[in-house]
């Protein structure tokens, strides 16, 4: 990546805008539809040149859109803190459209960590800055300004905007370039959107979906109230002959009823053989499950005031990966594959979305990382991955998908989910409310016998006391029996898949060492493209993985951070595996978007745009991109696949 700056020169800036605690502010409403608002008003806004020694001045609503004429956006980047606020009302209101965006929250976010928090308030306090003002308070709910609230306002502005300066000045020092470029990025999938919404096509769904939830509540004879209520529904389960599953609170260490979605036993009695039971459970879940109907109504809401900002956070998680941008209410990173919101996302008029999907990306990091040289023939040969890898777990030479389905299955399940150190408990209580977003399962004697369990293989996990109470603690409908020949089952390939990856269990064994040496006791150690050193781990990126006031709580085990998050082996495995992952792909994703602008991204994925008569070409491009070999990660077989369509949904199944 060329180190030239994109930009000549930098302006930060900070609105002040109207509003009211009553009905219209952003602690109620979303940064879209607070500015897409018609009662939307900018007071005013400071603007002042980066580096200049002239102070910050202030322009009313009035002399804005002359004082953002003077400046050649084209060669001119913007700093704000919180900057899809500042930025879109930019790009929106006053249609001006800067060459770059830097943003002091996102840059906090990625060096301090989301838990530390990143408000200009705090990060004043934190770098010993005068404390950030309140006169904004003032204009609650005010129309127009009087002279003195102005003058007020004005000097808070201009004293948020050297905060601002001050505080990207300390940020900014060895920040690498790549990843403000990013943070550009990501915010441009908001400021400057590009996707639109099928009002019509969501419409339709909103109004089948409520026919479709009143049609069988009718069937049933039932109501919203009796579905959502837990010990109505109880009852109604009950009266089917279905007795009411129950565990024991976590919080409470009481006895309470088991019957959220993601309870074991509710999943039970949903994929059991009283049909009544399937229809309530059925029936109760599209009347609790308001996500989806809420999410396609904001859609549908968005689609009335124009196109569809993306709403993400840089560096939303410890190891660089986005989430769901806090307050936007329409969280991108799971719209389910298939579903009437991912295909209600269009390309703009005389254009195509083109999808990028790295293929297992972080089993191929995390057997780079281990040296798992057969794991990385197996990805190099192009095979598939989960049967090759059953093959070689299930001592099955030629194993296939069509040959061995379920064996084929478990391999996936072990190989996209055991390498962190998972435990058959864990394993055993996932399977049974769906491991990885797979069905649910509960393994039987025969798939047990495929598995090679025997009675001497039962009778020694049986005669481990610990075990025992493990078992007992996984919430089932099942019988006793049932439960301990599905929970061997689970051990059974827990044990196959360490005895079959053992450099992966290598690589939790340096961790284990590292953790100690380095993270806790300040050495420093390479590992490959890792640097290891006191409460960090720096990324090949220069970016780290920080563990603040690593600790040993009362229970023995290492914690760190202010809510005491746990910390051992098969955490620091995962960690630095989604680090690496994360800059294999946003490496792509830069590379994509000197060519095409990249409008959004989920988990492994990248959402392109392409001229349409250049679909295919665009779509060959993009995964030429992706698949680069990283200099950082030399012989580490890459893949990716994907699709181009009109709609995001049909893009890639």
């Amino acid at each position: 990546m060329s180190n030239a700056k994109p930009f000549k020169q930098i302006v930060t800036i900070d609105f002040e805008t109207r509003w009211s605690k009553a009905d219209y502010t952003l602690s109620k409403m979303t940064t879209e539809e607070y500015i897409r608002d018609p009662r939307f008003k900018a007071f005013g806004a400071c603007l002042h040149e980066y580096g200049s020694d002239e102070p910050p001045c202030w322009y009313n609503g009035e002399d804005l859109h002359a004082a953002l004429a003077q400046y050649d956006w084209t060669q001119t980047a913007i700093l704000a803190h919180n900057a899809q606020f500042d930025v879109s009302i930019l790009e929106w209101v006053y249609d001006c459209h800067p060459c770059f965006i830097l943003d002091t929250l996102s840059m906090a976010r990625a060096l301090r960590g989301t838990e530390a928090g990143n408000s200009l308030a705090q990060l004043a306090q934190e770098f010993e800055l005068p404390p950030k003002g309140n006169a904004v308070h003032n204009t609650d709910g005010l129309e127009e300004l009087t002279p003195e609230i102005e003058a007020e306002l004005a000097e808070y502005c201009a004293h948020d905007v050297m905060l601002c300066e001050e505080i990207f000045h300390r940020l900014s020092a060895g920040y690498p370039k790549s990843e403000l470029r990013l943070i550009d990025l990501t915010l441009r999938m908001y400021t400057q959107p590009r996707l639109l919404l099928d009002g019509m096509m969501l419409t339709k769904a909103i109004d089948e979906e409520r026919e479709q939830r009143e049609a069988l509540l009718t069937n049933l004879g039932i109501t919203d109230a009796d579905l959502a209520s837990n010990p109505k529904f109880a009852q109604l389960l009950e009266a089917v002959g279905v007795p009411a599953p129950k565990k024991i609170s976590k919080t409470t260490g009481e006895e309470t009823l088991a019957l959220a979605k993601n309870d074991a036993m509710f999943q039970a009695i949903m994929n059991g053989d009283n049909a009544e039971a399937v229809l309530l459970c059925e029936a109760r879940l599209k009347v609790k499950s308001t996500t989806e109907r809420t999410r396609a109504q904001r859609f549908l809401d968005i689609s009335r005031r124009g196109a569809l900002p993306v709403p993400l956070s840089y560096y939303g998680a410890t190891t660089g990966r986005w989430t769901a941008s806090k307050g936007s209410a329409i969280n991108m990173q799971n719209l389910k594959r298939g579903s009437f919101l991912r295909k209600a996302i269009l390309a703009p008029m005389g254009h195509t979305i083109v999808v990028g999907d790295l293929s297992q990306i972080e089993p191929r990091v995390l057997a780079w990382l281990s040296d798992y040289e057969d794991m990385l023939d197996i990805f190099r040969s192009g095979a598939d991955p989960y049967a090759a890898f059953g093959a070689q777990m299930f001592n099955i030479p030629g194993m296939t998908k069509e040959s061995h389905p379920d064996l084929r299955q478990s391999a996936k399940s072990a190989l996209l989910g055991c390498g962190y150190g998972l435990g058959w408990a864990s394993f055993a209580s996932q399977l049974m409310v769906g491991f990885l977003g797979a069905p649910p399962i509960r393994y039987d004697k025969k798939f047990a016998k495929q598995l090679g369990v025997n009675w001497e293989y039962v009778k020694q996990f049986l005669l481990r006391k610990e075990n025992e109470e493990r078992l007992f603690e996984i919430p089932h409908t099942c019988t006793d029996n049932q439960l301990v020949i599905h929970a061997v089952a689970a051990k059974k390939i827990i044990d196959t898949y360490r005895a079959t990856a053992y450099p992966v269990v290598g690589l939790w064994a340096l961790c284990t060492k590292l953790l100690v040496d380095c993270l806790v006791e300040g050495k420093e150690h390479t590992h490959k493209c890792l640097t290891f050193r006191f409460e960090e781990i720096e990324l090949p990126n220069g970016m780290k993985i920080r563990y603040p006031n690593l600790r040993k709580d009362a229970d023995g085990n290492w914690v760190y951070g202010k809510d005491a998050t746990k910390l051992y082996a098969g955490k620091i495995t995962n960690n630095i595996t989604q680090a690496l992952a994360r800059i294999v792909m946003t490496d792509g994703m830069l590379r994509v978007s000197k060519r095409y602008p990249v409008v959004g991204t989920v988990h492994d994925e990248l959402i392109a745009l392409a001229p349409e008569n250049e679909a295919q070409e665009a779509l060959d491009w993009v995964l030429e991109q992706m698949t680069m070999e990283p200099s950082y990660m030399p012989g580490i077989p890459l893949a990716a696949d994907g699709g181009t369509s009109l709609r995001y949904g049909d893009a890639k199944q």
